[in-house]
């Protein structure tokens, strides 16, 4: 059974959901995750445990980081596509400690610290519509894309997306990782801003756009939202071939944890669930990525990924940004 609910907190939400039975206590899921996707793994434990409820939140990822922040004690899980925002809660100490027979089979770069662990790899990837490039030469790279851009703005204005990196916690993760492998992303950014790039705070979002061809590409889309959908064929999804980023989504404790014994279990069976002992990948194979297939940049969980957090450093790359993207006079 699920229950859609209104939900009153001093953070802004996108989404709620209650499954399992109405009565007992809850055990409390915020995450960046859309309820589609990530609803599979949730019915996949209550099939174990069906006297137990889930009341799962959707939120942005600086959201979720904001409510393990202020609220710890309201959550049980906290679910984040922003690799750098949940090793920055876990270096500040809003995580518990798991230790555990999953934890422990995990490879090394799907846990920090016995507090982080990855139970995806997502890649950040190009969505262009198969309609609107029928008769066109569909870009493999990025300098393949900025070309493409460059040789028809009249048809590409206005009709190409990528986050705001300003509001989404990945889109910012991204973009600076972009940054730190090619400097291509600059020049890049600087042909969006040109035209008009549309601004948005979710893949979803920019994918729903594609769908009705209010965009004609989609540019850092996670991959896996466009794969998983029932019209995935309608949609190129484009592993860069210069490189590709992988982003992990990573699940931690709150150290307000209620119910941290429940929260344990729940994140035992997702770790069950989605590695295979010893597996080299978590890339879903519908996306045709393999880490011989692509120059694969995997993004690294540890305090690597605090650099950017930093505040001088923040503000310094996003007025680059905003100078390449909004180029406002």
């Amino acid at each position: 059974m699920m229950m859609v609910a209104s939900f009153a907190a001093a953070f802004e939400i996108e989404d709620r959901a209650t499954f399992g039975p109405q009565d007992g206590q809850a055990l409390r899921i915020i995450s960046t995750a859309d309820i589609g996707f990530f609803e599979p793994m949730i019915q996949s434990y209550l099939a174990e445990h069906p006297d137990e409820r889930i009341d799962y939140i959707v939120a942005s990822s600086t959201n979720v980081m904001q409510a393990v922040q202020d609220e710890a004690n309201i959550f049980d899980i906290a679910i984040s596509s922003a690799m750098d925002l949940q090793t920055k809660l876990a270096n500040d100490g809003y995580a518990l400690r798991h230790v555990s027979e999953a934890t422990q089979t995990l490879p090394d770069w799907a846990k920090w610290n016995d507090m982080l662990f990855a139970f995806t790899e997502e890649p950040a990837a190009i969505v262009v519509s198969k309609q609107a490039f029928n008769e066109r030469i569909i870009p493999r790279t990025r300098h393949d894309l900025i070309e493409a851009l460059r040789r028809e703005p009249e048809r590409f204005q206005g009709r190409v997306g990528t986050y705001d990196v300003r509001q989404s916690g990945l889109g910012y993760l991204f973009a600076t990782q972009d940054t730190r492998a090619s400097e291509t992303f600059w020049r890049l950014a600087e042909v969006l801003g040109a035209l008009d790039v549309k601004l948005y705070c979710c893949s979803s979002d920019m994918i729903d756009d594609v769908k009705s061809g209010d965009l004609l590409i989609a540019y850092n889309v996670l991959g896996s939202y466009v794969a998983n959908r029932d019209d995935r064929d309608e949609f190129e999804i484009i592993m860069p071939e210069d490189f590709t980023t992988i982003m992990l989504r990573t699940v931690l404790i709150p150290t307000g944890a209620k119910s941290p014994d429940k929260s344990r279990e729940f994140i035992d069976h997702v770790l069950a669930t989605s590695h295979d002992t010893g597996a080299a990948s978590l890339i879903d194979p519908a996306l045709g990525l393999s880490q011989s297939s692509a120059a694969v940049n995997r993004i690294v969980i540890g305090p690597g990924l605090l650099v950017f957090l930093d505040q001088l450093k923040r503000r310094a790359f996003l007025t680059e940004w905003e100078s390449a993207i909004l180029q406002e006079q």
